[in-house]
């Protein structure tokens, strides 16, 4: 019989030197929400691995704004449970906000601050060095609205801004809700470079969109209509 030279061995499991894979970005579980009698979402469950860009489509009124307020935690479920980035979806909703920038139809501007200013308040409130927020703006072709306050910008300009402030804050998971209402193409395809660049450093992407010509950045596209959710064909 041939030796053993480390009898150790032979008690080792081998999945003793596999790394554990990191919990998934975002894991809702049989998340339901009711508006009054109405359900908005129906056990929706949902695993999104961290770095994947996905793409939830459906039409105004399918639950889209719900299930990513949800996970923003801008709304509690009425049912159901869930994580996001490791973080319990009810208990940890402040780590959970840290962590997670979420732009939706409202860009959460104050109208009497300047652009500029908007942005270096945001970097204070989440302790960013705003050394970058001119370059910022420039990025989404703002350099020379940085100091007109925002109750003078348009819907598209007051999008833009936004988007500058994710690209500041750089977010672990990045929700964005209907990016491109409002938009024209110019603005449209800024944000598809906030959604690419977030993707190549490895961060976490979902977007909601009924526009069927954005989207082809994402890896993977669910489906959600009536408040149920499932995966595209």
């Amino acid at each position: 019989m041939a030796s053993v030279a480390d009898p150790n061995a032979l008690l080792a499991d081998p999945r003793d030197d596999v790394e554990p894979r990191p919990a998934p970005a975002v894991r809702p579980r049989n998340v339901t929400r009711v508006f009054g009698v109405s359900p908005a979402l129906v056990r929706a469950t949902l695993s999104v691995d961290r770095g994947e860009i996905v793409l939830v489509r459906g039409p105004n009124g399918a639950g889209k704004s719900t299930l990513l307020r949800i996970i923003a935690t801008a709304l509690s479920p009425t049912y159901g449970s869930g994580s996001v980035l490791g973080f319990d979806l009810v208990r940890d909703r402040q780590r959970i906000r840290a962590a997670t920038e979420f732009l939706g139809h409202r860009s959460r501007l104050y109208d009497d601050l300047t652009a500029e200013e908007n942005l270096r308040f945001a970097c204070r409130i989440h302790r960013i060095d705003g050394i970058g927020v001119r370059a910022a703006l420039a990025r989404v072709g703002l350099a020379r609205g940085a100091n007109d306050r925002i109750r003078t910008f348009s819907q598209g300009m007051r999008q833009r801004v936004a988007v500058a402030r994710a690209m500041l804050r750089r977010p672990e998971l990045l929700l964005l809700d209907e990016p491109y209402a409002g938009l024209d193409e110019e603005a449209k395809d800024v944000v598809d470079e906030l959604i690419a660049s977030t993707g190549r450093d490895g961060r976490t992407v979902i977007v909601a969109t009924h526009d069927p010509a954005r989207g082809r950045l994402a890896g993977r596209t669910l489906v959600l209509n009536g408040g149920l959710l499932h995966e595209a064909p």
